[in-house]
């Protein structure tokens, strides 16, 4: 994984230099997707408020997405992109995923 300096949330979520190279890390509040993209919300403890990370299911190893799941840690890196959704003005698409820590489903 690329060497980036990490960003906290709190600051990420006002930031609008879009298309900027960012490192997030935090733990997984939920995940949802189809067969193609994946949206995970991530926080950091930062703030209330999470960070969206958009992961495109061709990129990444299937076995390895398997992993994350709610309360895991992840250390992201991804390009900072204006937001589509609404209730969000920023979220990062996903080049790089590293597992930091997995949670049990069970939890």
């Amino acid at each position: 994984m690329e060497k980036i300096t990490r960003t906290k949330v709190v600051d990420l979520l006002t930031r609008e230099d879009y298309g900027t190279l960012v490192n997030v890390k935090g733990w997984v509040r939920t995940r949802r997707g189809s067969k193609q993209i994946h949206f995970i919300a991530l926080n950091d403890g930062s703030t209330i408020n999470n960070v969206q990370i958009v992961v495109e299911l061709t990129y990444f190893d299937e076995e390895i997405l398997k992993l994350i799941t709610t309360g895991a840690c992840l250390s992201v890196n991804g390009l900072l992109t204006k937001s589509t959704g609404s209730g969000q003005n920023v979220e990062v698409q996903a080049s790089e995923i590293e597992i930091l820590g997995t949670c049990d489903s069970a939890y």
